[in-house]
């Protein structure tokens, strides 16, 4: 019998009952193995979502952003050239692609989405429905 001790299973309750739905991503019910998941933090304006998310190592023409509304992924692909590189001076680098699935919601304008990468760091603007709607 493999039971969890009773003051575990109570600490752990808690917890599970906190965690909202929409933090739960595809990325969790994804083999480790298969992506690494990137920092990230989201900035929310008056007429958009600005979304920053740390790739160092990542290749511009790896980047590659899936809307499915309300969610999007990001998925950056590792330049395997410069990886060498990478690894001697930074040794805690990802060895995988990085992948990062959101939910965002519906009140997004998802085809007016803007990227830019620079120096490892992308950022993503989504203009907000009402800001595009307005203009």
């Amino acid at each position: 019998m493999n039971e969890l001790p009773q003051a575990f299973a109570s600490r752990r309750a808690p917890d599970a009952r906190k965690r909202p739905a929409q933090a739960i991503t595809a990325h969790d019910s994804q083999p480790e193995a298969a992506f690494s998941r990137p920092r990230y933090h989201c900035q929310e304006q008056a007429d958009a979502l600005r979304l920053v998310v740390h790739v160092p190592g990542a290749d511009p023409s790896g980047i590659d952003l899936e809307v499915n509304a309300p969610d999007l992924i990001v998925t950056a692909a590792r330049d395997e050239s410069a990886s060498a590189e990478w690894n001697a001076t930074h040794p805690r680098l990802p060895s995988h692609d990085y992948q990062l699935c959101l939910r965002l919601g519906f009140s997004l304008a998802y085809e007016a989405i803007q990227a830019e990468l620079h120096a490892g760091v992308l950022t993503v603007t989504i203009p907000k429905k009402a800001a595009v709607a307005a203009a």
